[in-house]
């Protein structure tokens, strides 16, 4: 990355959540510190028409569970523990993040001219990443909230006001992580111009440490996503 000119002031450290610290530390912006604050910033994203959907959530009685229900005897947080690993598996393993072993020299390598490595596979796979994390909390989400309504009348109130939540800031969910690739792109052009002679080398140092970047944005976006899974979760433990 850029070293920082001796004649200017060192950046301030963003305090925040590990996701916005990286995505901070890889970006040349200064982030604001503070803001507004989470309430505010929440009545901001919600519309009109989601707040009165919401509001009639929260003041509506609690409705009884149907008597006949069967509740499925699972170890939900095995099924989530489950799920996560499977989703960092799937970055760790990602072909694109992995470190290269450096190889002998050919005669065939040596004739062959140098490519520009190109940003294009590392979008590709983070997309896909993306959508494969996406789905899979998705899914947990519903899930969870399915059996939050089976437990009782306030568990089940819980999971209508989290379905409310989810269609509202869904939007402005998926329109900031979707953001993400464009940022990692602009780290990954900075590195490679400054690399010079090595920007060609697909074992390089500054590519190596472009990956690394990437693997810890991905984990870290997983933690974001996972955090309304051990919410509700969490409600299920205490019931």
């Amino acid at each position: 990355m850029r070293a920082p000119s001796l004649d200017s002031p060192p950046r301030p450290a963003f305090r925040g959540p590990t996701f916005i610290r990286l995505l901070a530390r890889l970006t040349d912006d200064t982030l604001p510190q503070g803001g507004t604050a989470p309430a505010e910033r929440l009545s901001q994203w919600l519309d009109w028409t989601r707040a009165v959907v919401l509001s009639k959530v929260l003041d509506a009685k609690a409705s009884e569970a149907e008597p006949d229900t069967q509740v499925v005897d699972r170890d939900d947080t095995a099924v989530c523990a489950k799920a996560r690993a499977t989703l960092l598996a799937s970055i760790a393993e990602a072909p694109e993040l992995a470190i290269p072993q450096p190889a002998g020299p050919s005669h065939d390598d040596a004739a062959a001219p140098e490519n520009a490595i190109d940003f294009a596979p590392f979008r590709q796979r983070h997309l896909a990443l993306q959508r494969s994390m996406l789905i899979t909390t998705g899914r947990l989400r519903g899930d969870l909230r399915d059996r939050l309504a089976q437990r009782s009348p306030d568990m089940a109130r819980l999971a209508e006001v989290d379905a409310v939540m989810e269609g509202a800031l869904s939007p402005r969910e998926h329109a900031l992580l979707g953001a993400v690739p464009a940022l990692l792109e602009t780290h990954f052009e900075r590195l490679r111009a400054a690399a010079g002679t090595a920007a060609t080398d697909p074992s390089a140092a500054w590519l190596d440490g472009f990956r690394r970047d990437m693997q810890g944005v991905l984990i870290a976006e997983l933690d974001v996503r996972f955090q309304p899974v051990e919410g509700l979760l969490a409600a299920l433990r205490t019931h």
